[in-house]
């Protein structure tokens, strides 16, 4: 199959990208978070917002410029039957595909996030510049198995393979309880621990110190460890789903990084509230588990592509809905109280600077606004959620005449 985008003519595309990346990663860190702070849920959201933003406009550029370069490419107008305009709207969608994925797999990791700053005691404060580093050594080893994904999907049974991995993990993440992670046990943490001498407290956000004249790591240091472990094994999940929508390494590769830039920002906006979505693990399994299908069956079924409308269209109808009957239908105990995760509640008593901004400086979520009216923008954002998956299923049933 020829590639739309070979690396050995778009390889300035790919620098240019991370030098993106470095600026955007410069100007939060070095800016807008320069001095330690807890963020709010109101800071939290319009990052999300603008982060979420970033991707839809990339995306539409990504489309202008291929709707531009295609016709001008004369390799692709040389192939019979090659359609640049239709080519530039599947580019579009591939990469808002990868996406989409991509940040309803990443809803995962924030359970992971709760559960880490538990266990090692981090405050809010430092939360975001732990996620900071996090997120340089996720867009490294992002592009390692972009890379390596790239080489081995050449070949049809490593496709299988990994379409018949992830038919494995959904069904596992559908059936099998998950069980909290124990840092402690972490290959990577245990490693270091060997290596260097750990502080039994915090030197406020750096991740090195030196106490009787000996170089020591402190909890930062442990921590951002052990999420830079979590997040390569989410990667052997989600690298591959996104290739099971396209062949281009930059496609991949791009959304993925885009994804993991709001991770952060969904990560402060969700933490305190990630317990109300217990039924989405089950729409993260069938999605892995219809991808893994795609792969191993549904390509070949179409002549090598399954529509990628269809496609997005299940993918936000299983998600959308997992969400909204999660807000519908709350879990209870068997007294009948909403749940409330101890891996939450421990969380936000690690982070009484949270709580504050929250209060004093954000007047919409003081408390003011009473429950019910709560439960009810819930059920309307649920109801909306379901509304919005049925219009796009008719949708694509009409543009492929069912």
């Amino acid at each position: 199959m020829v590639q739309l985008f070979p690396f050995s003519e778009y390889w300035w595309f790919y620098l240019a990208f991370i030098g993106l990346v470095i600026l955007l990663l410069a100007v939060d860190l070095g800016i807008f978070h320069r001095k330690a702070h807890a963020v709010g849920f109101r800071e939290a959201a319009t990052w999300t917002v603008v982060w979420i933003g970033l991707a839809l406009l990339f995306d539409a550029l990504l489309y202008q410029y291929a709707f531009w370069k295609f016709p001008r490419d004369a390799r692709l107008m040389a192939i019979p039957g090659f359609d640049p305009a239709s080519a530039s709207w599947r580019v579009s969608l591939e990469f808002l595909t990868g996406y989409v994925i991509e940040k309803s797999l990443s809803v995962d990791n924030i359970f992971v996030f709760v559960m880490v700053f538990s266990y090692f005691a981090i405050p809010a404060k430092y939360q975001h510049r732990v996620l900071f580093y996090g997120i340089l050594g996720a867009i490294v080893f992002r592009g390692i198995f972009v890379a390596m994904g790239a080489a081995l999907m050449q070949y049809h049974w490593v496709v299988v393979f990994f379409g018949a991995f992830l038919i494995f993990t959904g069904i596992k993440i559908v059936v099998v309880k998950e069980k909290p992670p124990d840092p402690g046990r972490n290959l990577l943490v245990r490693l270091l621990r060997r290596a260097f001498p750990v502080t039994n407290v915090l030197h406020g956000s750096r991740f090195f110190a030196r106490e009787d004249g000996r170089l020591h790591v402190t909890p930062l240091l442990v921590t951002l460890a052990f999420l830079e472990a979590t997040d390569i094994v989410f990667a052997v999940d989600s690298v591959p789903a996104i290739f099971a929508f396209t062949k281009e390494p930059l496609i991949v590769f791009t959304s993925n990084i885009f994804a993991i830039l709001g991770l952060r920002a969904l990560y402060f906006m969700l933490a305190g509230a990630i317990e109300k979505f217990y039924l989405l693990r089950f729409g993260l399994g069938t999605v892995l588990a219809f991808v893994g299908l795609k792969m191993v069956w549904l390509n070949d079924w179409f002549e090598g592509k399954f529509p990628i409308t269809v496609s997005l269209t299940i993918i936000g109808v299983l998600i959308g809905s997992s969400v909204a009957l999660s807000l519908l239908f709350p879990k209870k105990h068997p007294s009948g109280t909403r749940m409330v995760s101890e891996a939450s509640a421990a969380n936000r008593q690690l982070e009484p600077q949270r709580l504050e901004v929250g209060q004093g400086g954000d007047p919409g979520w003081s408390g003011n606004v009473s429950r019910s009216t709560v439960r009810v923008l819930r059920k309307a954002i649920a109801i909306y959620l379901l509304l919005l998956g049925l219009g796009l299923i008719l949708r694509a049933a009409l543009d492929f005449g069912f």
